[in-house]
């Protein structure tokens, strides 16, 4: 027995407090995973979210070595520390993988997305639609006397600030692309 009686995690005030004041915060992670370009490797990537009911907030996958046969895979998902962790360790257990990145853990990183937007509206929602596109920095890539087409890329929340202020004016539809993402500096 010791002569200080101190125990292990007892007190906040302990030296030796080791508990985890934040075990269940969930928090967004964007994942980018360099896996080898071949049929049924994106199935077995979703089928590792799906089977385990975790949600995939976006998804994008494009070639991005032709030479070597390798894609990237850029997954935004939210869940606890815990649950990030698991899902890194069972996307290496995927054969195919050559690199996980969580790119929210290792410093700072661009995240880029991009939507189309059709507007519909006449008059003064039509003039008030192009003012806000202009402020937004979103293209006119289609018109017509009834609808725009608006172009923009930015953040997930500029975008979903742009959408929130063209419902109003006569949203029709919204295509987006989900995010794309690289960390900032040298690193690799």
């Amino acid at each position: 027995m010791s002569a200080l009686h101190i125990k292990k995690g007892s007190t906040s005030h302990s030296a030796y407090d080791l508990r985890d004041y934040h075990p269940d915060i969930v928090e967004r992670h964007a994942l980018a995973v360099l896996v080898k370009n071949e049929a049924g490797v994106l199935a077995r990537v979703i089928g590792l979210f799906s089977g385990r009911g975790y949600n995939i907030e976006s998804l994008t996958v494009a070639e991005v070595d032709n030479e070597g046969h390798k894609s990237r895979i850029t997954i935004v998902t939210k869940g606890t520390r815990d649950v990030i962790n698991q899902i890194k360790a069972q996307i290496w257990r995927i054969i195919p993988v050559y690199k996980v990145n969580d790119l929210t853990v290792e410093g700072s990183c661009i995240e880029r997305e991009l939507a189309l937007f059709k507007v519909k509206g006449a008059g003064d929602k039509r003039v008030e639609a192009l003012r806000l596109a202009e402020i937004f920095r979103a293209n006119v890539v289609d018109s017509t006397l009834e609808s725009f087409v608006f172009e923009m890329s930015g953040s997930s929340e500029k975008i979903d600030a742009f959408a929130d202020l063209m419902r109003p004016l006569g949203l029709v539809e919204t295509a987006r692309t989900g995010v794309a993402a690289l960390s900032r500096g040298d690193e690799n």
